[in-house]
């Protein structure tokens, strides 16, 4: 029996996840559940699951939370930052499944990595902002980090057929989002609405306007720099509007290894729980009776400036990742907030970028102490 704990298990992620563990009873138990604010369906959770402990991040919900979660018998409810690293401490708990969305998961992962655990990780911003700290922690305490981004299981699966020294390049996947062939003006009158409706993929709304953005492909270049020790010259986007093969691996010899299946978050999640077994599980399965079409396109870096940005950042190193991952997420915020135009939001990440003093080495303190200017920066950039 594997404990896991699902540090964001409210959201997308985390819900399949948990889909993940109820259909393996005999293989998974959901040891730990956390969420920052949505006591309400955490306490839902709770009840289904039975772990050991919750954590509730926000103090002013955690405040609600005593008063209104009905907690299993034998569990424990912490409160604030310092209950996620808590639990990522537990010597029970075997696996940790990093699902909080944004820099905000940085400081439980780097926590779990510490504590040499297996760090199924869902939250890219991870290593976009700190790849090589992050690295260099796993590598310390033995820890494993195994990625749960599809495109990035893609890539750790079709690597399983060679070795490092045998890798020409990597290819990532990426949808094109719902406006792969808008015109520039069409771009100038996208509404929130629109951004919010990704054609294949049912997200979270953030990383949906990433995808529309392609600011998600750009913040995965960086981090499959870091995770598989790329240079960013070996990392590649094209574009694939079925989302059905997640990435692939081009060998010396010529050879190409895709990963395919249908877009369905729950077989990266599961294999990353399972590694390095394959279980039955409840991810969706292809109709080999009907016929199908893979269409692929080389990606447009003109409609999409978000993916030269991400190549720049994966060259550059050091501070940048920070910098752009937390302006990228203010800037976010403010679109959909109606504070900030759709095609505004990669020029304001680059903007704040070029105005930040680079470091090549930065210590987690500068790089959190970044991220806090970054997000004040594209505050000013907003609409009154």
């Amino acid at each position: 029996m594997t404990s896991v704990a699902v540090l964001g298990s409210t959201g997308s992620i985390g819900q399949s996840a948990l889909e993940v563990i109820a259909a393996a009873p005999e293989r998974l138990q959901a040891t730990a559940l956390t969420a920052h604010a949505n006591i309400e369906r955490l306490g839902e959770q709770a009840g289904q699951f039975r772990p050991r402990w919750l954590a509730v991040s926000d103090p002013a919900a955690a405040a609600k939370a005593r008063d209104q979660l009905g907690l299993p018998a034998g569990c424990q409810l912490l409160i604030g930052p310092d209950g996620l690293e808590q639990i990522v401490r537990e010597p029970s708990v075997d696996v940790v499944l990093t699902a909080i969305v944004g820099s905000a998961g940085l400081r439980s992962t780097l926590a779990a990595l510490e504590a040499g655990k297996r760090v199924a990780l869902a939250n890219k911003e991870t290593l976009v902002v700190a790849g090589p700290l992050v690295m260099h922690l796993a590598s310390r305490y033995g820890a494993q980090l195994l990625p749960v981004d599809s495109e990035h299981s893609a890539v750790f699966q079709a690597l399983q057929s060679g070795r490092r020294a045998e890798v020409r390049r990597i290819v990532l996947t990426a949808s094109g989002g719902p406006f792969r062939n808008h015109s520039a003006a069409e771009l100038e009158t996208v509404t929130i609405a629109q951004a919010l409706k990704h054609p294949t993929w049912q997200m979270g709304a953030k990383i949906t306007i990433d995808s529309a953005t392609m600011m998600n492909k750009a913040l995965e270049i960086i981090e499959a720099r870091w995770l598989f020790d790329l240079d960013a010259d070996e990392i590649e986007v094209m574009v694939h509007p079925q989302s059905i093969v997640h990435s692939f691996v081009e060998f010396i010899d010529g050879s190409v290894v895709a990963q395919m299946g249908p877009p369905d978050m729950k077989l990266p999640i599961q294999y990353a729980l399972s590694f390095p077994e394959r279980w039955p599980g409840p991810a969706a399965r292809f109709d080999w009776s009907r016929s199908c079409q893979l269409d692929f396109e080389p990606a447009d870096f003109e409609r999409f400036p978000a993916l030269a940005l991400g190549l720049e950042v994966a060259r550059s190193g050091g501070t940048s990742g920070a910098v752009v991952n937390a302006a990228n997420e203010a800037a976010v915020a403010g679109f959909l907030a109606g504070e900030l135009p759709f095609t505004q939001i990669v020029p304001t990440c680059r903007r704040v970028l070029e105005q930040h003093d680079f470091e090549a080495h930065p210590s987690l303190d500068r790089l959190l102490a970044l991220d806090r200017w970054a997000r004040q920066e594209v505050s000013r950039c907003l609409c009154p």
